[in-house]
């Protein structure tokens, strides 16, 4: 060794996140605030499950009780190799983990200030599941006809752009 340090590594790039399942309607039916990402624990039968697609997120919310998080209605349904002396309960309350000063944070806004906290999709990161939290504000019926008018314009305008371009080429 000459004393000199070894080259620096390059900076470690983000385990690339692969959607397991996702919450459409929660960004439809709220105004998301912030974001998080919670571990959950499972058990075997449900980790199988899972990386079978066999997930349901959209009844899902998460609940706060004695400071800690739970996830509720998230459906994952037992594969049918499930093992005998397991008996797989599909819509079991999955605890979400996630560091004591962020669950502080958001047990005082939702407390204080109206919020709620949504499920916004599952994922894997590193092997391990995650679930995507969101703090979010109820829409107001106004709100989400905004959203779907706005949705619908750019559906007309993607389809309005498409035929403009395929429409000066063509001869008939």
């Amino acid at each position: 060794m000459d004393g000199r340090s070894p080259l620096p590594l390059p900076p470690a790039s983000p385990a690339p996140m692969t959607a397991i399942a996702e919450n459409r309607r929660a960004r439809f039916e709220y105004h998301i605030e912030e974001t998080y990402e919670a571990g959950m624990v499972l058990e075997g039968w449900e980790v199988k499950a899972v990386r079978a697609g066999q997930v349901q997120l959209t009844d899902g919310y998460v609940l706060i009780r004695d400071g800690e998080l739970y996830l509720i209605g998230c459906r994952i349904n037992p594969l049918r190799e499930a093992s005998t002396h397991v008996h797989p309960e599909a819509d079991r309350t999955k605890k979400l983990l996630m560091h004591k000063e962020e669950i502080r944070r958001l047990v005082g806004k939702v407390e204080q200030r109206g919020y709620t906290i949504v499920p916004l999709n599952l994922h894997y990161k590193g092997g391990r599941v995650k679930a995507e939290i969101a703090l979010a504000k109820g829409k107001a019926q106004h709100d989400k006809r905004e959203t779907e008018k706005k949705r619908d314009w750019e559906r007309e305008k993607g389809r309005l752009m498409r035929h403009k371009v395929a429409s000066p080429g063509s001869k008939g």
